[in-house]
């Protein structure tokens, strides 16, 4: 059975018809902010606070990209993504989707421009209605959007879809539980890709899956890419798998990106200490390698979203920090980091740099 390359591999899933840099973004996320009330008990239940899931985060993608959106639990990716398609609407910011402003759009053209975005959802166990057959959970979103046609007509297009994933034909009369999970994120991804859309959010979808069933469909996401020319946003916490898929990677830590670039860029030469510990973490398939390897420790918890630190969000688990002066500490508590493309010695450089950080004192290390 085909597996996923590791991070050590040479040239490990190097993703096949890559957008060009010149290529016009298909989405723009732009200072995007969701914030979730934080309301006392009581009858009134007044609003005490707010807890800031996402805080002011930019990206785009391209036609055809894979971003790959990483980071700890709790540190907003799947607020995100539920943020872009807006099934939570953002508390400010912009998503502009094939040139619409999705924050700003009436009811029905949001519907009409969700048939060009879909979700697929983490958990393949919790995600299909175990009341219904294949056949009507893959067709569901045809008839919603009035393109089932005539009886003939829809069955041979949910028919197409289970081939396109890999099922057969009899898998369609039956139900969610006589599947595995690799078969029922199959019927998952059929679903979503029921519409023909342009852009799939992927939930981690494949976190829930064992590691022998995450390579079949992971190719089957790749060969979909290449087939249809889907832009994916792909949420994950598992840096193996996103760096085998992702054109580009945008790690998260507390509500911000704090690195945004390349793939082999990011994991060659990280510069923010948070993406640093992340990759020093993943195991490398040499164990002379993996004996002598640099490790990066984080020391705490994360701190809750409802009170983050000022300045650098990072600093209270940053292991630079300690190393620094105290009139470099200071700048961390003070002043919050923008991310920006960083030249030799930490300097920045123009804010259209291919890659960057949000650290005042970022550096580039090399760890894999």
């Amino acid at each position: 059975m085909t597996t996923t390359p590791t991070p050590a591999d040479p040239g490990a899933g190097a993703p096949t018809g890559a957008p060009t840099a010149a290529a016009a973004p298909l989405l723009t996320v732009k200072n995007l902010v969701k914030e979730f009330p934080i309301r006392s008990s009581g009858l009134l239940r007044k609003q005490v606070g707010v807890v800031q899931a996402v805080s002011g985060i930019s990206f785009d993608i391209a036609p055809g990209e894979t971003l790959g959106l990483v980071g700890e639990s709790g540190c907003g990716k799947s607020t995100t993504s539920r943020a872009v398609l807006h099934l939570q609407p953002a508390t400010s910011g912009q998503v502009v989707f094939d040139g619409v402003d999705l924050t700003t759009v009436g009811k029905n053209d949001l519907r009409r421009l969700r048939r060009d975005m879909q979700l697929v959802f983490q958990d393949p166990f919790a995600s299909l209605d175990p009341r219904i057959t294949v056949n009507e959970i893959i067709a569901e979103p045809l008839r919603i959007h009035g393109l089932y046609g005539e009886k003939g007509q829809g069955r041979k297009k949910v028919e197409d879809l289970m081939a396109t994933v890999g099922l057969k034909r009899e898998h369609g009369n039956r139900y969610p539980h006589e599947f595995s999970g690799g078969q029922r994120q199959r019927i998952g991804i059929a679903r979503a890709l029921a519409l023909r859309p342009k852009l799939l959010v992927l939930d981690e979808p494949v976190s829930a899956l064992d590691v022998s069933i995450q390579a079949g469909v992971i190719n089957l996401l790749e060969e979909l890419q290449d087939e249809l020319g889907l832009a994916y946003l792909f949420v994950a916490h598992d840096l193996s798998v996103v760096r085998h898929i992702a054109d580009r990677v945008a790690v998260m830590y507390l509500g911000k990106i704090v690195e945004l670039g390349p793939r082999d860029q990011l994991f060659d030469h990280p510069q923010h200490p948070y993406t640093q510990a992340l990759i020093s973490a993943i195991p490398i398939p040499d164990p002379r390698r993996e004996r002598t390897r640099q490790r990066i420790l984080l020391q705490g918890d994360v701190p809750s979203p409802a009170n983050p630190p000022s300045g650098c969000r990072f600093r209270t688990r940053c292991p630079k920090f300690l190393t620094l002066t105290s009139e470099q500490q200071r700048k961390c508590i003070d002043e919050e980091p923008l991310l920006v493309g960083r030249g030799p010695g930490g300097m920045a450089t123009s804010d259209d740099a291919v890659h960057k950080a949000a650290c005042h004192y970022a550096e580039s290390v090399q760890l894999l």
